[in-house]
């Protein structure tokens, strides 16, 4: 029932995840359909007007025509003086003869004019009289007279689906300026018309292909885009079901922002991993180590229990041996501790600057002070005093301590130490150097790993545990520095840490970052 349970639960989740690119590309599609729109309208309004205003300069041009030869007349226009008015071909259309007629040779060129306007078979046009009579028309649908005012008039109207235009022109006599008569020009525009069915028809057939190819298209990047979030989320949710897991993202082969996020997530898992298994060996390691300490009291305990407290002096060592069981098992405790939280210090301290300089002298000189028949020197000649690295004042104590320390302990009959400092290639390097023992060629790779003791009977002699180089080797590593040793068994040992060093604007940001977080807490 669970597994049946857990399945839906990840189909839910992948319909939502599949439901994702639906509304991407709905989206994109959407949009691309409202560009297309308002894109195809704009174009369609702009062709329109410029077509529209063809329109009309064709009617005004014919009423302009007309009204400059009917203003001629200067007595009310009848049927008589309008047509003696016009032009003799323009009779001859009147009379159903042919336009032109080879007599009429003279007035061609006006001929040509009018008459190109007046068979215009998109133009009707009629003269009208006082009375409303027609005195005057091409032949074509004879517009209805109605009143109009002003001298002048253009109006659009609607006719079975179709624009025309009604353009109205008083006839006003040029000698005496009394109105003679109106001229009515109706333009069916057949060509506006045409244009404008055809333009929005193909503009619709545009609009949908275009959609239907940028939807795919859309499709197919949305689909390239949500495919390795998909893979992203089965990776958490495989993880999240056992954080053992070592399911990782594969590599994408992107150079965009979803391979960082990939990285940064496998970075994410990789460190969260290092936790669990940091957590079992502090719990294995913690185990392993305090059952020697606890079954050293534990058997002390017992003996006194049976018969040891009635005597004295076995009481006396009984309780001196469970002191120092104690003793050490708390000092192993504070060695764990300051193990675990040296692999979480990019977490605790990300800002923290130390002046290097200030650190060394005041560590050589307690630690000189501490071990007093032991001679510290300290060389800092080729270290500017102004150096700094980042790094946790204390942690840069701590190492140091560990390190002269061990130098301390496993010394011989030479009492000296040299610390030394430097700064070359934008680089501090530290040096801890001893008389003492010395590691062999094929211990040295093992002596940062932890609870590991070169000769364990005399580390135990000597209260070691076998973590201080780890704790130092884990503190240096988090800081982005390095460590190494170079030993030579019977003369001694040099431990070497390379920091890098900051810049002024470096130290500056990272202080005002520190200053930020304080200031936030």
């Amino acid at each position: 029932m669970r597994t049946m349970k857990r399945n839906k639960n990840k189909n839910k989740k992948e319909t939502k995840h599949s439901s994702l690119v639906v509304r991407w590309v709905t989206v994109v599609a959407l949009t691309i359909m409202v560009s297309f729109v308002v894109f195809s309208v704009i174009i369609y309004s702009f062709v329109g007007q410029q077509s529209m205003v063809q329109q009309k300069q064709t009617s005004n041009e014919m009423i302009s025509k007309l009204n400059s030869t009917l203003t001629r007349i200067p007595t009310e226009l009848q049927i008589a003086n309008v047509s003696f008015a016009l032009t003799p071909s323009a009779r001859e259309v009147m009379r159903g003869n042919p336009p032109i007629r080879s007599d009429q040779q003279g007035n061609r060129a006006f001929n040509d004019d009018l008459l190109s306007s007046l068979t215009n078979p998109d133009l009707n046009v009629v003269v009208y009289n006082l009375h409303g009579e027609d005195v005057f028309d091409n032949g074509g649908k004879i517009p209805t007279f109605k009143k109009f005012r002003d001298d002048y008039k253009m109006s659009r109207v609607t006719r079975r689906r179709k624009q025309e235009l009604l353009t109205y022109q008083t006839v006003r006599s040029a000698k005496s300026g009394k109105v003679t008569g109106y001229i009515i020009v109706e333009n069916k525009m057949s060509y506006y018309n045409g244009l404008m069915k055809d333009l929005l028809k193909w503009m619709v057939r545009i609009s949908l292909i275009a959609v239907v190819l940028f939807t795919l298209v859309a499709y197919i990047i949305v689909r390239d885009i949500v495919k390795p979030v998909k893979e992203m989320s089965h990776v958490a949710l495989e993880v999240n079901d056992d954080p053992n897991s070592t399911a990782r993202i594969r590599d994408f082969h992107r150079h965009d922002e979803l391979q960082e996020l990939a990285v940064s997530f496998n970075q994410m898992l990789d460190r969260m991993q290092r936790y669990i298994d940091q957590q079992k060996e502090f719990v294995g390691d913690v185990s392993h180590e305090l059952r020697t300490p606890v079954a050293v009291i534990e058997g002390h305990l017992n003996m006194l229990k049976r018969w040891g407290k009635d005597d004295p002096q076995i009481l006396a060592e009984s309780i001196d041996a469970s002191l120092q069981e104690a003793k050490r098992m708390q000092h192993l405790i504070q060695e764990m501790l300051d193990l675990t939280r040296a692999e979480q210090i990019n977490v605790q301290y990300p800002n923290a600057v130390t002046k290097v300089s200030e650190v060394l002298k005041r560590v050589v000189g307690d630690m000189s002070l501490v071990h007093k028949d032991f001679t510290i020197r300290l060389d800092m000649d080729d270290l500017p005093q102004d150096t700094e690295i980042q790094i946790y004042q204390g942690h840069l104590e701590q190492l140091l301590v560990i390190l002269i320390d061990n130098g301390v302990k496993y010394s011989t009959d030479r009492k000296e130490m040299n610390v030394s400092a430097g700064l070359s290639q934008d680089e501090v390097h530290i040096i801890v150097q001893d008389y003492g023992e010395g590691i062999s060629k094929k211990e040295q790779s093992k002596i940062f790993n932890r609870f590991y003791r070169v000769d364990k009977a005399r580390t135990r002699e000597k209260g070691g545990n076998g973590l201080g180089l780890s704790i130092a080797q884990k503190l240096v590593t988090s800081y982005h520095g390095k460590i190494s040793v170079d030993s030579v068994e019977g003369q001694g040992s040099q431990f070497m840490m390379d920091f890098p060093a900051l810049s002024k604007s470096q130290a500056e940001r990272l202080r005002q970052r520190e200053e930020a977080e304080k200031s936030k807490k």
